[in-house]
């Protein structure tokens, strides 16, 4: 297993240990901060979520960069984002966070699109990544980001923009997903 692979891997080991951390009631306290309150067990929780994230640039760079790319990262690495991003989402419509309907739309998304790429797959295509759907990916990690710290640093000064990355994450996620499926239903079309 080569070193992309194995960052893939820990990406994937982080999230039982993001979910726990949100999921169990730990009391480490809490910071005032502008207008609003954030539980430290947020706080770790976003910065483990924020490390997770940043491996999902890391592998890629590596594999790339090194000639490492490998039919095993190609499937980890999608399946790790997904995984953690669902598993961030449903968690912040858990705590109240994040409506549902828009959680359900943007996970909604990235399943008919894994759909597509599985169908692709079975007939010998690889369909890479879009530019706009690297710029969803960036939008909902920022998004999640916001939401678990509670709007920091924004809340000092009331701007919401938690919220409005969660409906920009939207926009792109629905955008980019119509994009990915008009762009490849000769896929869907032509499969036997």
């Amino acid at each position: 297993m080569n070193i992309p692979n194995k960052i893939t891997l820990s990406r994937i080991c982080l999230i039982p240990i993001f979910i726990i951390i949100l999921s169990i009631p730990f009391d480490w306290g809490e910071w005032n901060i502008g207008a609003t309150t954030l539980p430290i067990s947020h706080f770790v929780a976003g910065i483990i979520f924020l490390i997770a994230s940043l491996t999902d640039w890391l592998d890629g760079y590596y594999a790339r960069k090194y000639h490492l790319v490998t039919n095993m990262g190609k499937f980890l690495d999608p399946l790790a984002d997904k995984l953690l991003v669902s598993a961030a989402f449903i968690l912040l419509v858990e705590m109240g966070l994040a409506p549902a309907w828009i959680v359900i739309i943007i996970i909604s998304r990235e399943f008919a699109v894994t759909g597509l790429r599985l169908v692709a797959a079975g007939e010998g295509i690889v369909l890479a990544a879009s530019n706009m759907g690297k710029l969803k990916t960036v939008s909902q990690i920022s998004a999640i980001a916001f939401l678990l710290l509670h709007n920091f640093p924004f809340s000092y000064v009331g701007i919401p923009i938690d919220m409005l990355f969660l409906y920009f994450a939207l926009i792109l996620t629905a955008w980019s997903g119509i994009e990915y499926f008009i762009k490849n239903w000769h896929v869907m079309r032509d499969s036997k």
